[in-house]
C-alpha cells in the first residue's frame, strides 16, 4: 500500500483486511504543501511512484494499491491509468488506485448518479466531479469542508452531516472522498438513513486490492461488499459409508406357498409350508385350550342367573352415619 506522506488512518485500512491477509504500508515522501492540486501532482508523479513500489518489493507484495484519491483523480482516467502502469512497472504485480477503484465499483454496483462527500477546498472537489463526468458519471449534489490540513482529525458527526447535505438530488448511491477521511463506522449508518449504496475512499481502496487476491474485503451492513460478494458452495459434510443391505418387499403374494428354510448357521426345526390368508389378521403363535371359551351370539342368548353376582344394597344415610 502507498499512501501520502500525511495518511494517518492506517488502523482504518486494517479494519477491512480479512485475517489471513498481510497489509504492508510506505509513504510518498515529505513537501511542504497543503492539500491543494499542487500537492496531488507531486504526490503522484511516477517516479516517486516507482521509488515506493520498490521499497515494498523486499516484502514480495502480490498487489499494489495507492491510496489517495486526490492524486489518482488529478490527471483524469488517462493520468490514473497511466499510474497503474508505472507501479505494475516498478512492482511486477497489479495495481491498483482509489480513483481507479471508485470507477470499478461504481460499474460493479451500475450507478451513473453520485452525490459527493469531499473534505477539500472547491478546486479540488471540482476536478473529482471533472473526472466523474470523463467516466460517464454524475453528480447530483455535493458537500465539501474546504480543509487543506489535518483532515483525519474530521469526526464521524461533521461526515454524517456533510452527506445529509449532498443527498438532494436524485442519486443513486453517495461517495466519501479522500483517504484521509475516516468512514468505516459511518457507512452502515449512513446506509440505513439514506437508502442507497455508500462508498468511500478507503474502502473501494480496500475492496479492489482484496479482489486482486481473490480475497473479500470485511466490513458489516456495507452494500458494496455484500452485493459484490462471490456465491460460495455448500458444501455438505460427508457421510460413512454404510454396507448394503438386501431390499425386503413391503408387502408378498402370500396366495402361494411358500417354504422358508432355515439358515444352516442356525440349525433347527424346519417351518412346513402353510397356505395363508393375505385379508385374515395374523394371530399370536400360543398353545390352543382344550376347551374353547362360549362366544355370545346376540344380546338374547339365555345366560345362567348363578353367574350372576348380586350387587350390594344400598346403605341408607343412618347406616353410613348421617343425621
Amino acid at each position: 500500500m502507498v499512501a501520502p506522506f500525511d495518511f494517518a488512518l492506517d488502523r482504518e485500512l486494517w479494519r477491512w483486511v480479512p485475517d489471513e491477509i498481510s497489509l504492508r504500508l510506505t509513504r510518498t515522501p515529505y513537501v511542504p504543501v497543503e492539500v491543494s492540486l499542487d500537492l496531488a501532482r507531486l504526490v503522484s508523479e511516477h517516479e516517486t511512484l516507482s521509488e515506493a513500489v520498490q521499497a515494498l518489493a523486499a516484502s514480495e507484495p502480490e498487489v499494489i494499491a495507492y491510496a489517495c484519491t486526490s492524486g489518482s483523480f488529478v490527471g483524469g482516467p488517462i493520468g490514473e491509468r497511466a499510474m497503474c502502469e508505472a507501479m505494475t512497472r516498478a512492482g511486477e504485480v497489479p495495481s491498483v488506485t482509489t480513483t481507479g477503484a471508485l470507477t470499478e465499483a461504481l460499474e460493479e454496483l451500475g450507478i451513473s448518479r453520485l452525490a459527493l462527500v469531499t473534505p477539500y477546498t472547491e478546486s479540488v472537489t471540482q476536478s473529482l466531479e471533472d473526472y466523474l463526468g470523463e467516466v460517464g458519471v454524475s453528480v447530483s449534489g455535493r458537500a465539501f469542508l474546504g480543509l487543506t490540513r489535518d483532515i483525519w482529525k474530521v469526526p464521524y458527526r461533521s461526515v454524517m452531516d456533510m452527506a445529509r447535505q449532498a443527498v438532494v438530488g436524485a442519486a443513486d448511491a453517495l461517495f466519501i472522498s479522500c483517504t484521509n477521511l475516516a468512514t468505516y463506522d459511518a457507512i452502515p449508518q449512513l446506509e440505513a438513513e439514506l437508502r442507497m449504496p455508500v462508498l468511500s475512499a478507503n474502502q473501494v481502496t480496500m475492496w479492489a486490492a482484496l479482489r486482486r487476491l481473490g480475497a473479500q474485503a470485511v466490513g458489516p451492513y456495507q452494500r458494496l461488499l455484500i452485493e459484490t460478494a462471490p456465491a460460495r458452495p455448500v458444501i455438505l459434510p460427508s457421510l460413512p459409508t454404510l454396507p448394503a443391505t438386501p431390499v425386503v418387499p413391503l408387502f408378498q403374494d402370500f396366495s402361494v406357498a411358500q417354504d422358508f428354510p432355515v439358515s444352516q448357521d442356525f440349525p433347527g426345526p424346519s417351518v412346513p409350508s402353510v397356505p395363508l390368508d393375505p385379508m385374515r389378521p395374523m394371530e399370536p403363535a400360543s398353545a390352543p385350550s382344550a376347551e374353547p371359551e362360549p362366544v355370545l351370539e346376540s344380546v338374547s342368548d339365555p345366560v345362567d342367573s348363578a353367574q350372576i353376582l348380586p350387587l350390594p344394597e344400598a346403605r341408607t344415610d343412618e347406616q353410613e352415619g348421617w343425621t
